[in-house]
């Protein structure tokens, strides 16, 4: 596979409009469009790295979480941003949606929003960035779900049930290192009653971020493809974000996708943000994850713009193609690297949401 034969990129999960946010509407939507000087994604730089498109999160930060990172001897401790309410959710999440919506309406048809696997094979084939609308934490949705139906008429398909925060349907885990993902009780009865109404709509449901017990009450009672859209392998790296074999093998028992995270902390087993992360340490993810839940449930979930820290050949998206020729000099095959990079999202979209 020579460099012009890389395949295109569809990533589980980026922030670009919690930073986008931060701007007026024309100066985000400009940003956007012309290039940014900062941050990982913009679509001059999505061109060069050959991203066809990904899950774009709504996600809502902390107000006034100063918490700091606490050295524990062996690792760190962040304790759990304060729990959000609607009222304080809702102004923030219509911002970035309205970005989102703005954006395509600016782009002269070069960023679509897509609501099926189709749209998604329509944009890529006229070389438009294909953007799937993602909730990163349901703290903007009623218990009665009538927020759930306008967000998903506004193309809504894949809602985190939480961030790493507490909310009326159940616990986040912490930024905590070394730990397990079992850290709190599980979902809540407006949890199940989410799970439930996402599988009526048909809206993927994403694990990143959920602790372990809400895991299993998610693997238990949804109807459709396990999903983690950025999360890595607890056996190579054991932080508390991580995913244990026992929870890889579940995703792919579920015809399911994890998407791996490019955050140092993440990634090494350290569990530390150094400058020095290598590439190889990514490979290391994959190569568990593909001997532990086989090639066509592994894929990529970048958090671009969520995060600062990751391996110095991945300095933003327009690096991307440094990744698949990394997994072929690791002697991954064509159908491998392909199936990474887009094919296993894509089927695993379209098993959620239907034809």
């Amino acid at each position: 596979m020579t460099d012009p034969e890389w395949p295109s990129i569809f990533d589980g999960h980026n922030d670009m409009l919690l930073q986008l946010a931060e701007l007026p509407a024309h100066e985000a939507i400009r940003q956007f469009l012309d290039g940014r000087g900062d941050g990982h994604l913009d679509w001059p730089r999505m061109r060069r790295g050959r991203f066809g498109g990904g899950l774009f999160a709504v996600f809502v930060p902390p107000a006034n979480d100063r918490s700091p990172l606490v050295p524990t001897g062996t690792g760190y401790d962040k304790a759990l941003a304060p729990a959000m309410g609607a009222a304080e959710a809702m102004p923030r999440v219509m911002t970035m949606i309205s970005r989102l919506l703005r954006i395509e309406a600016a782009s002269e048809g070069r960023f679509r929003i897509c609501r099926s696997v189709a749209d998604i094979r329509a944009a890529e084939s006229v070389g438009a960035v294909a953007a799937v609308l993602h909730f990163e934490g349901a703290e903007a949705i009623d218990t009665d779900f009538e927020a759930l139906d306008v967000f998903h008429a506004a193309g809504l398909r894949s809602l985190g049930l939480v961030w790493s925060r507490s909310s009326a349907f159940g616990e986040g885990v912490p930024f905590r290192f070394p730990s397990g993902p079992d850290t709190g009780p599980g979902l809540t009865e407006a949890g199940f009653a989410l799970v439930a109404a996402c599988n009526r709509r048909r809206i993927a449901i994403d694990l990143s971020h959920l602790n372990e017990q809400g895991f299993w009450d998610v693997a238990r009672t949804s109807d459709a493809p396990l999903i983690a859209s950025h999360s890595n392998a607890h056996a190579i790296c054991p932080h508390a974000r991580n995913l244990t074999d026992d929870q890889l093998r579940a995703i792919a028992r579920s015809n399911g996708i994890v998407g791996l995270n490019f955050a140092n902390y993440f990634l090494r087993p350290d569990g530390g943000l150094g400058a020095d992360t290598s590439i190889e340490v990514m490979l290391d993810h994959l190569d568990h994850m593909l001997s532990i839940m086989g090639p066509d449930h592994v894929g990529l979930g970048s958090d671009f713009d969520g995060v600062r820290a990751m391996p110095a050949p991945i300095r933003d998206v327009a690096s991307l193609p440094a990744l698949p020729q990394a997994m072929q000099a690791r002697g991954y095959d064509a159908a491998t690297i392909a199936a990474i990079s887009r094919d296993n999202w894509l089927r695993v979209l379209e098993a959620t949401w239907g034809g």
